[in-house]
């Protein structure tokens, strides 16, 4: 029974940690576009590369 002190006080920091680093996230901007990235490769570009 006396784990539970230590382990409950331990759980709860790392929710509390895991919420500080969504909420961090979701502030910066992380979370704002979901779609582009995956499409990306599909893309083409107007340009050809330039050669050397």
């Amino acid at each position: 029974m006396s784990v539970i002190y230590i382990v409950l006080p331990l759980a709860l920091l790392v929710v509390l940690a895991a919420v500080i680093a969504f909420v961090w996230a979701a502030r910066s901007g992380q979370f704002d576009d979901t779609d582009t990235p995956a499409i990306r490769p599909l893309i083409e570009d107007d340009e050809a590369p330039k050669q050397p």
